[in-house]
């Protein structure tokens, strides 16, 4: 019998040891083969709302045509290649020191560029949104970790490919300059001012980049109009996002997206992200009315070194029902600010400290001695022959949570298959620091919520 998607169970930590759940899940290893050629939902159902909440479809990179892959191994290693930019950026962004990839974990050059995406790896997710009045729909990256948002605009300086026109401001109704003197042009990090104007400038860890001109204009999801959103109108911009017109920030800074409709929504938003190899999309949804009643509560760690993104308190790892005894420390944020544990939608592959790591992976390859091993691929270490096989019996992967809560992944979120063979890994890596960082493939398929007013980050009650 098939487990159910994701356990998660809030444990009394002077009971633990006499509460039990499900230790081991069947994975098939027999799935239907990803597409290597995207296809794009209707449009015309990309978002949908109501009076307490509005929701968007999140897509997939993959699901656009212009992504194409010549095989399964292309697919991974783009995405794996993305990925150790975006760990790289990450961490120069909160260290403030460059810090390059461990050799061991580059990735090779395929010389391709469908694979196109910002550099550093954060356009994992799109939104289709409604810019200007009239609205005109664009594709937006999400990221979780970003405060800014921004759409490539004309006169375009400098401009990549985008699949829309690039924004015209002069064709807006809506479209409000922000002057120098503004409250809102001081709370850019990177201002300037040109003729009375405000400017922005956002530079990314690989070198990416937009630069421009500050502005409130309306946006649009379906039938809900959110006015004088503050967003850069980049007329210079670096960086390929297969075709997305900019980025929507839904980071934990008061110029993202969620802090500038903190008085409409309270700080609350939610996520599904959809599981790599359905027809079905993901979703984003903003208001107090979106969490659930139900969901497991995790407290939010404040990180004041990087206020932009979502720090969890992490506590243990489990494999089949038996906790990793590590270091109590191993994941806290030290008093300068290194270290911690981030919930990231751009990264995709969870990166724990290397001791960490090792001994979480050591636990998971006692418990699967008996299944045939492969070698390893790109950052994977840990790999397995499921060739002839139609299903395997593996052990539960636990994450334990500051003040109790379990939450136990699908198979799917933690062994992965990496080539049309039947190859499987463990989908985790260990980081180059002291920084933990929750990615998207552990994410998939189960209801992420934010509550930013009370500081907590709910998990479940559903799966998506």
């Amino acid at each position: 019998m098939l487990l159910p998607l994701f356990f998660f169970l809030l444990l009394n930590p002077h009971l633990s040891s006499s509460i039990s759940f499900p230790d081991f899940q069947i994975i098939d290893v027999l799935q239907p083969p990803l597409s290597l050629t995207g296809t794009l939902p209707d449009f015309n159902n990309t978002h949908f709302s109501d009076e307490s909440k509005y929701t968007l479809r999140l897509l997939h990179r993959d699901k656009f045509p212009s992504v194409t892959y010549r095989n399964h191994h292309h697919r991974l290693h783009a995405r794996l290649r993305r990925d150790t930019d975006r760990v790289a950026a990450l961490l120069r962004r909160i260290s403030g020191k460059t810090v390059a990839p461990d050799s061991k974990y580059e990735v090779d050059d395929f010389g391709s560029d469908v694979v196109s995406g910002m550099d550093q790896g954060s356009g994992e997710y799109f939104v289709r949104i409604g810019v200007g009045s009239p609205p005109k729909d664009q594709y937006m990256v999400i990221d979780s970790g970003s405060d800014m948002v921004w759409v490539q605009c004309q006169p375009c300086k400098l401009c990549y490919k985008q699949s829309d026109p690039v924004f015209d401001p002069a064709s807006s109704g809506s479209y409000t300059g922000v002057s120098c003197g503004s409250s809102v042009c001081d709370r850019i990090e990177n201002s300037g001012c040109h003729s009375g104007g405000c400017r922005y400038e956002v530079m990314y860890g690989d070198g990416s980049y937009t630069k421009g001109t500050l502005a409130l204009e309306t946006l649009t999801f379906g039938r809900t109009v959110v006015r004088n959103v503050a967003m850069g109108c980049g007329h210079r911009n670096r960086g390929m996002f297969i075709g997305a017109a900019g980025l929507l920030g839904i980071g934990g800074g008061s110029m993202s997206f969620v802090g500038q409709l903190t008085g409409q929504t309270g700080g609350a938003f939610g996520y599904c992200l959809v599981s790599r190899g359905t027809e079905s999309t993901g979703s984003l949804v903003f208001g107090r009315e979106a969490l659930p009643v139900g969901a497991s509560w995790v407290p939010l760690v404040r990180n004041p070194r990087a206020p932009s993104f979502y720090y969890v308190g992490l506590k243990g790892l489990g494999v089949g029902g038996v906790r990793i005894p590590l270091p109590d420390s191993v994941f806290d944020i030290t008093e300068t600010g290194d270290g911690g544990v981030v919930m990231d939608t751009g990264t995709a592959v969870t990166r724990l400290p290397t001791a960490a790591y090792a001994a979480f992976r050591d636990g998971f390859k006692s418990q699967t001695a008996n299944l045939p091993r492969a070698s390893g691929v790109s950052i994977f270490d840990t790999c397995y022959d499921l060739s002839g096989f139609v299903s395997v019996r593996v052990p539960t992967v636990s994450f334990y949570f500051t003040e109790g809560p379990v939450l136990t992944l699908p198979a799917r979120n933690f062994l992965m298959p990496v080539d049309d063979s039947g190859t499987y890994c463990f989908a985790f890596a260990a980081s180059p620091t002291g920084l933990s960082i929750i990615g998207n493939i552990q994410q998939e398929g189960i209801q992420v919520s934010f509550d930013g007013a009370n500081g907590f980050v709910g998990f479940g009650p559903n799966v998506c």
